[in-house]
């Protein structure tokens, strides 16, 4: 089933491997949906630090998928691919996707394809998929976080850190969080953390540990890596969980791994990107379960930093990189996205 579709639309290409001017606006043929699989005419589409690592060289797409950036999108089905039943031209939805985000119109496969929440705008829906996605596998399913334990959220002012602060706090938590700087400790706090540490100006292990009569969290959320690693295995309490989504500093590691033993800690990692459809798909049927009724009634949101038109998305990497922003940084496509 399709509506009627341009043969061309705008995306972004990325011109080589470098800084952000690398990125620049080209034509396409509009992409087809396969079996299974939903055309989305794109309103915004979400800037994640993956899109950073693949502009560079280092995070190429899965084998198959479109060498257009971009993991996540909010939009208006347009077609469906044989076999894709669930949804139909001009319902409302957002979807990860494992590329061609940062485009006018994007395939996804109809299992990691979302309602749009109740009351919510496309621009909304667009900064929800990545970030959702990722904190609900690693902080629930993998790092088994439960009602009256404790965590340690790094980058506490990011799309993932804002997000898991917030769903965290919703199902029960004690949150800590790490920023650098007191406007981003305002964001936080504001968002249900109970204590924001300023990495700066505090020891976050010393703080920790006072905050926890000297217990430790129960799980550490971190997207830093490199000399964190060590000073995450301090903050843990017997039976605590630490989870690797990234490694902004770096991925050499020392650290005394005598304490993995000693306090029998659980320290995992994963990716989201390589999984398969069924895995992402299984994910986003908890969502829609466990959390879409939370931001259906505004319990939980989507800080907005900044937009900019697709066409910039060179400026948007760039704002990304500086790591000045507090939440979520979106690519808009037109008007469309600003509809409730």
């Amino acid at each position: 089933m399709t509506a009627s579709l341009p043969e061309s639309m705008t995306f972004i290409k990325t011109d080589g491997f470098g800084a952000p001017e690398v990125l620049k606006a080209d034509r396409m043929a509009v992409p087809q949906p396969g079996a299974g699989e939903v055309l989305v005419k794109v309103a915004a589409a979400g800037v994640n630090r993956p899109d950073i690592q693949q502009r560079k060289g280092a995070y190429p797409p899965p084998p198959g998928a479109s060498a257009v950036p971009g993991l996540e999108i909010a939009g208006t089905v347009v077609a469906v691919g044989e076999g894709a039943t669930r949804y139909r031209p001009g319902d409302r939805v957002c979807a990860l996707v494992a590329s061609g985000g940062y485009a006018e119109y994007c395939v996804a496969p109809e299992p990691q394809v979302l309602p749009v929440p109740e009351g919510w705008s496309l621009l909304e829906a667009g900064g929800l998929p990545e970030t959702y996605f990722t904190v609900w596998t690693n902080l629930f399913d993998r790092g088994r976080l439960q009602a009256g334990e404790s965590v340690l959220v790094h980058g506490g002012s990011s799309g993932i850190g804002t997000t898991a602060i917030q769903l965290a706090s919703l199902f029960g938590a004690r949150v800590f969080a790490t920023v650098g700087n007191a406007d981003k400790q305002r964001a936080c706090l504001e968002l249900g953390a109970e204590r924001v540490i300023n990495y700066r100006e505090e020891d976050f292990v010393a703080v920790v540990k006072e905050l926890t009569g000297g217990k430790g969290v129960d799980v550490v959320l971190d997207m830093v890596g490199a000399d964190y690693v060590a000073r995450n295995l301090d903050c843990l309490a017997v039976e605590g969980r630490l989870l690797q989504i990234a490694w902004m500093t770096g991925a050499k590691v020392s650290a005394d791994l005598t304490k993995l033993m000693v306090r029998r800690l659980t320290w995992t990692g994963s990716t989201l990107r390589p999984r398969s459809v069924e895995e992402k798909g299984a994910i986003a049927r908890s969502l829609e379960e466990k959390v879409w009724p939370l931001l259906e009634a505004r319990k939980a949101r989507v800080l907005i930093h900044k937009t900019f038109p697709l066409e910039e998305a060179a400026a948007a990497h760039a704002l990304m990189e500086s790591s000045s922003h507090i939440g979520k940084i979106l690519l808009t496509t037109g008007d469309e996205a600003a509809q409730a």
